[in-house]
């Protein structure tokens, strides 16, 4: 019989689940949020307020997932990590990172390049902050490549002037996003974090999953 898949998959909200969908990036949320025994989750959904994303292979390292040491999250793609509010880690993605921490302050008007300390202090406050924003049919519109919404129960990435329905498998083209702003009565909810929205704007290009070609 084939084990059941172990709940270490991120959707777009922040949620962990379980699901046998493979996803192209895997991260952490700072520590073990997992019985070692068990492989089941606790309670929490993070021990600090460093959320990363990794890329799968890394120097050879080989890792136990959901063993003794922290909890491996897996995500579909960059741009599902950076709406459950995950950014490039510094150690195994270095040059994703500085462009990243490079896009980000901008998007904050800081007046020099943030530090990692001080982008997770800000992140982890918004990622807090729930229910986000809805949005008005102007500012949908002015959203930058990679944003992702959620529109009747629906996750909705952004790209190339249409909106791609997120699964746990890939993306499905949906509508063009002058429609999605155009629907009467639609309450469009921003689902990526104001600041990662900031970052996206001033130049940040996160790696899509192939299906959203």
């Amino acid at each position: 019989m084939p084990s059941s898949p172990l709940q270490n998959r991120v959707l777009p909200t922040g949620e962990i689940i379980a699901t046998s969908s493979r996803g192209l990036f895997f991260g952490n949320r700072g520590g073990r949020l997992h019985d070692p025994s068990t492989r089941i989750l606790l309670s929490r959904r993070w021990t600090s307020k460093r959320w990363i994303c990794c890329c799968l292979s890394f120097k050879g390292r080989q890792r136990q997932v959901m063993g003794p040491g922290y909890t491996e999250l897996f995500f579909l793609d960059e741009v599902t990590a950076l709406a459950s509010g995950h950014r490039p880690c510094f150690e195994c993605r270095r040059q994703d990172a500085k462009a990243f921490g490079a896009a980000f302050s901008q998007g904050q008007d800081a007046p020099a390049p943030l530090k990692a300390d001080a982008i997770d202090m800000i992140l982890h406050e918004e990622r807090l902050a729930r229910p986000r924003p809805f949005l008005v049919p102007d500012e949908i519109k002015a959203l930058p490549d990679g944003t992702m919404v959620l529109s009747d129960d629906q996750v909705l990435a952004l790209r190339d002037g249409a909106s791609w329905a997120w699964s746990e498998d890939g993306y499905r083209l949906d509508k063009p996003i002058a429609e999605l702003a155009k629907i009467k009565g639609a309450s469009v909810e921003l689902v990526t974090p104001p600041s990662i929205v900031a970052a996206l704007r001033h130049g940040f290009q996160p790696a899509w999953h192939p299906s959203a070609a």
